[in-house]
């Protein structure tokens, strides 16, 4: 299984700090903001991974990663000038996928959560039945979301973009994981009236086939949409909570060092560089 992070467009709901790099390279408390989606992906055991941005950035984020070596990933790289829509990162990256299952996070959504690593095992499990596996969260105000109805034993019954009378109130997040031949299930999605390819079109092609699973966060889990200034702040004062509490959120090498793909020492050696600071500090702590 693969993994895709979603980062293209310009930025322009965090202009000017967007006029000068990616939305993904601003900083959350002691990381950029990539590092959360792309540690998502590592906790669920997937090292192959494309970043998709626009080409004024794409050297920023080949300076930050490489390769993926660094990690014992494979970090690849697309091209989104325009925005078109969630889907169109699966036909950006069809070469990459080829006909392998596909992970894809929002570049700037955030998750974290003790329960959350057993829910992302899960979504492994599913697509390897053949089925796809969106993450909800409950919310106050369902209006303002994509909502999903379930069934009791989490079935997606129906989805709907920003209901009037909403039938829940679990919002689909920004994290889906679909089954093998998921391109070719997004080539099948035509543009909405506003000209994108809509993640609600393709999802609604898995539920006719009745292949929609959804996994619900619960209250102790944390989601967080990095978008704008409000929620910058906000996603860099929860983390901050958070780690002082000595929980360590989105520390990519220690992952990629747990899962084995990178030693002791090549961990060790990255905090070094880095033990200056509370990142590197946490690199280094058992």
């Amino acid at each position: 299984m693969k993994g895709i992070i979603l980062g293209g467009g310009n930025g322009s709901r965090l202009y000017p700090n967007t006029l000068v790099t990616n939305k993904l390279l601003v900083p959350v408390y002691d990381k950029p903001l990539v590092y959360y989606p792309l540690s998502t992906l590592m906790e669920a055991g997937i090292n192959e991974v494309m970043i998709i941005s626009n080409s004024r950035d794409l050297d920023r984020f080949e300076m930050l990663f490489g390769d993926g070596s660094k990690l014992g990933m494979k970090i690849s790289y697309g091209v989104q000038e325009i925005p078109k829509g969630i889907v169109d990162a699966f036909l950006i990256g069809q070469d990459f996928l080829g006909d392998d299952g596909c992970a894809l996070v929002l570049g700037d959504n955030i998750f974290y959560g003790d329960k959350l690593n057993g829910l992302l095992k899960e979504a492994r499990s599913n697509e390897e039945k053949g089925l796809a596996t969106l993450f909800g969260i409950p919310v106050k105000d369902p209006e303002r979301f994509g909502i999903v109805e379930l069934d009791k034993e989490n079935n997606a019954i129906s989805i709907e973009e920003k209901p009037k009378q909403p039938k829940s109130n679990i919002c689909v997040t920004g994290l889906y994981f679909y089954p093998k031949g998921v391109v070719s299930m997004a080539k099948k999605v035509k543009p909405s009236a506003r000209g994108e390819y809509e993640i609600t079109d393709l999802n609604n092609l898995y539920l006719e086939e009745r292949k929609v699973k959804v996994n619900v966060l619960d209250e102790s889990s944390l989601w967080l949409d990095a978008g704008t200034f409000d929620s910058l702040v906000e996603s860099s004062c929860k983390i901050q909570e958070i780690e002082k509490q000595g929980k360590e959120v989105a520390f990519i090498e220690k992952i990629a060092y747990s899962k084995g793909w990178i030693s002791k020492a090549q961990l060790e050696e990255v905090g070094h560089t880095m033990e200056k600071n509370s990142y590197g500090q946490g690199l280094l702590k058992d």
